[in-house]
């Protein structure tokens, strides 16, 4: 095998048929919905795809259940880690093993239609600038029940890289688009997922400076919201222990995280510095604009290290 940037590359498989879409999946203990997600994604009528699947050290039936699928069906690849490396580390591993033209991140609880990689595949074909598609979105519950639909606002059609931009800081939250059909060539020269909070929605917005987001205008993609799904308990503890376990009990600062990954994000894009000053200035406003909340959070985390270490 070779390595890339962002990608280890299967010799072999490159050689002798390499798929056009690549599906990666990151799993830790998802036995409960990924017999049905499995199902859901095999089912899809374009066929053309592998399935990279990565168990974080499950200790529930995961193990068992993707043997089974992989023994069924040729286009699924399973490696186990001997610990959980956390969801960042995960998500990460799995694109590092794909080889398709396009990429896609499968949580182990979603579903996607049918025809969801058929319409996301053509329309990446037919529509070189666009670097991300996705269908817009049906909520459900852990027993399949539609809960609500879900307006994503992220069809960033705008030819500046800045106007779009601009629209997917003031419009992204669930952050959907995350698990639509990607360039591999554009996410590679990013830093993927990181181990920190919203680096989901920090990612969308470097993706969004390479090119155009397509929003499909069906709900073919189903989210699941149930109790052990990871968005479900957004206490910071519970958001880095999924990230990365080695950062569970840490002192951080997520709002001004995430603001500080948006200027690393236009500093590292390869586009027009006017382009790049604009935004920086842009940045600089939201920072000035919301300086109390960056306040609060840093005295928040100046007592907690005041406690921590018993300094008065």
């Amino acid at each position: 095998m070779i390595q890339t940037k962002g990608r280890i590359l299967f010799k072999d498989v490159m050689i002798k048929n390499t798929p056009q879409v690549s599906i990666g999946m990151p799993v830790y203990n998802g036995d409960k919905f990924l017999e049905e997600t499995l199902d859901s994604i095999l089912a899809q009528t374009f066929q053309d795809f592998e399935l990279i699947i990565s168990d974080n050290a499950s200790t529930d039936r995961t193990e068992q259940i993707c043997q089974a699928y992989m023994a069924k069906d040729h286009r699924i690849r399973y490696y186990r880690n001997e610990k959980n490396l956390g969801a960042a580390w995960n998500y990460n591993r799995v694109f590092e093993l794909s080889v398709g033209k396009y990429f896609k991140w499968a949580a182990a609880d979603d579903l996607c239609a049918p025809k969801f990689l058929h319409l996301c595949v053509d329309i990446l074909d037919r529509y070189p600038q666009v670097v991300v598609c996705y269908s817009k979105t049906k909520i459900i519950n852990e027993y399949g029940a539609i809960i609500k639909d879900y307006h994503d606002g992220l069809n960033l059609q705008d030819e500046k890289p800045r106007e779009r931009f601009i629209k997917l800081i003031h419009s992204i939250r669930m952050c959907n688009a995350v698990f639509g059909l990607m360039r591999s060539s554009v996410l590679e020269k990013t830093p993927l997922i990181g181990n920190y909070i919203s680096s989901d929605s920090c990612l969308m917005a470097e993706l969004c400076l390479y090119g155009k987001f397509f929003e499909i205008p069906e709900k073919i993609f189903f989210r699941r919201s149930h109790p052990g799904a990871s968005s479900y308990d957004r206490s910071t503890d519970r958001q880095l222990e999924f990230f990365d376990p080695k950062m569970k009990g840490k002192i951080v600062l997520p709002w001004c995280r995430r603001r500080f990954e948006n200027f690393l994000s236009v500093k590292r894009a390869q586009i027009r510095m006017r382009e790049k000053i604009f935004l920086f200035g842009f940045l600089m406003i939201k920072t000035l604009h919301w300086y109390k909340l960056y306040a609060s959070e840093l005295m928040a985390a100046t007592k907690q290290l005041l406690c921590r270490y018993r300094i008065f």
